[in-house]
């Protein structure tokens, strides 16, 4: 087990703290998660992952509950789940994940906000051979047997585990998988009796740049800009 490495998501912007803009994207993956696989979190993954992720972001359980029952709904919208790919100032490559029920809404906004900030948008496939497509677990390290859980996870499709701090500067242990392995590994920790902190699937850099802080700032204010969206989920980029 060793250290993994995370980008630099939040250091320099408080992106995250904006709670209704978090709550929101928790809604989206809870609506997508109940009307792909029903409202029993049971039996339903992907809905037990987005009450978790809505636990980690402090998202009140009649907020949680509420989300469930409106996916529910007639006339609930149906999102789709639009990839855009890109390039920040300085060459960063950029993945952006979103969650739309206008695809022509979305793609105008995503593309004036890397015209806005010095970037490029590009096509289908222009970065995305840069990351990874992994399966991303966090975990409360307090009272686990770390390698212990690493021999027993192995059978259900981990790849690294490994030691993170989160935003708050807390310890926390990150497993990988591979995207195809995601349910596995999940039913996996589950069955340790272990509850993630977070979940999710995620575009993970095979090699980061580093850039001097001046130029870096310019990238994370491209990135901020782009989680502004409303229909923009998750903004992975190769920034080390």
């Amino acid at each position: 087990m060793g250290r993994i490495f995370e980008t630099r998501k939040t250091a320099m912007f408080a992106r995250w703290n904006k709670m209704a803009k978090v709550f929101t994207r928790v809604s989206k993956d809870i609506t997508i998660a109940v009307k792909a696989g029903g409202a029993d979190p049971a039996t339903n993954s992907s809905l037990r992952r987005a009450i978790q992720n809505g636990r980690a972001a402090n998202m009140p359980k009649d907020k949680v509950d509420a989300a469930i029952k409106r996916a529910q709904g007639k006339d609930t919208a149906n999102y789709d789940v639009v990839l855009y790919e890109g390039y920040a100032p300085h060459g960063i490559a950029v993945m952006v994940e979103t969650a739309t029920d206008n695809v022509t809404r979305t793609v105008a906004n995503v593309r004036l906000a890397f015209k806005d900030w010095g970037g490029n948008m590009g096509a289908t496939g222009s970065v995305k051979f840069l990351f990874q497509h992994l399966g991303v677990f966090k975990l409360s390290p307090t009272g686990v047997d770390v390698d212990a859980l690493e021999l027993d996870l192995i059978d259900h499709g981990l790849q690294e585990l490994g030691e993170g701090v989160n935003e708050k500067g807390e310890k926390e242990l990150i497993a990988r998988c591979a995207f195809e392995d995601f349910g596995k590994l999940q039913h996996g920790i589950e069955a340790k009796g272990l509850v993630p902190l977070s979940s999710g699937l995620e575009y993970v850099p095979l090699t980061f740049t580093t850039l001097p802080e001046d130029q870096a700032t310019e990238v994370l204010k491209m990135v901020d800009a782009l989680e502004q969206d409303e229909d923009v989920q998750h903004v992975f980029h190769n920034l080390g």
